[in-house]
């Protein structure tokens, strides 16, 4: 298992051209936030426009629209229950992550149904939170596209089938081969596993263990696919900027909230851009 270090991030964070525009940066849709979880999808959404992902539109619950337009005036918004709708975002896009704030009922189940069979190989697919959960317990085949999965060991342990006390590096890797995903498997050593390659992210802190975490960690995940050419590449430096955010924060705050990690992004890339 290898060690990520900081030399991921200008491997990763390129300068940006003078002549580049919204759309360089990709179109990535987030789709999630049920009636009563709309915060998951809104902390993953504003993660991705921090981020730079080009062009960020958030497929959720009708309710959350006037709370998504007062935190993230830059994210557009749709009904994720208008499937024509739905449909046409989806196949626009570069990149779709699905599952913070969905929920397991029967509207979020019918949902994931849909984009996974909207979902082409020319797109990568983020699947995060229940998403993950439904997959498992409905045993949904998942698509044949670049996949990226963000579980909680949990989580992990409903779709892997690998106990939490069993999830040693080769079960763990018996099963992502098996799956054909990339895997974020998060803990407080977070390990990411890819199709030619395990790596251990050393960085982390107590100081993240509040509710929202993951959901941002998934918003960025996705920016940084919308937009960075290498996807292995990318997800490595999301998880490494995520942790690496909050390290510097836990210096001084008991606890650090997810949104103050988006807050320092952009900063941030910019320090550890290429050069």
């Amino acid at each position: 298992m290898q060690t990520l270090t900081a030399e991921i991030l200008p491997q990763t964070i390129r300068q940006r051209p003078a002549d580049s525009y919204k759309g360089t940066y990709g179109r990535i849709v987030l789709i999630g936030g049920n009636q009563n979880f709309g915060g998951a999808i809104i902390m993953a959404s504003a993660a991705a426009v921090y981020a730079g992902a080009g062009l960020v539109t958030t497929l959720t619950d009708p309710s959350n629209q006037g709370s998504l337009h007062a935190r993230l005036p830059e994210a557009m918004f749709a009904d994720y229950h208008d499937d024509a709708l739905l449909t046409s975002l989806v196949t626009g896009a570069d990149v779709i992550v699905i599952g913070p704030g969905l929920g397991t009922d029967a509207p979020a189940l019918a949902t994931l149904k849909r984009v996974l069979t909207l979902v082409t190989p020319q797109q990568t697919l983020v699947v995060d939170g229940s998403a993950i959960t439904l997959v498992a317990e409905h045993r949904l085949t998942l698509p044949a596209v670049p996949l990226v999965l963000t579980p909680h060991q949990m989580e992990w342990q409903r779709i892997s089938g690998i106990r939490i006390a069993d999830q040693t590096e080769a079960a763990n890797r018996q099963a992502v081969d098996r799956l054909h995903a990339t895997v974020v498997l998060k803990s407080h050593r977070t390990e990411i596993y890819t199709a030619t390659g395990t790596y251990e992210n050393p960085l982390g802190t107590p100081a993240q263990a509040t509710g929202g975490m993951g959901d941002t960690l998934a918003g960025m995940v996705g920016g940084f696919l919308a937009q960075f050419s290498d996807p292995t590449h990318a997800v490595l430096a999301a998880v490494y900027s995520h942790s690496a955010i909050a390290e510097e924060l836990a210096q001084t705050q008991y606890v650090v909230l997810p949104h103050q990690i988006t807050e320092q992004l952009p900063a941030f890339m910019k320090a550890h851009e290429a050069h």
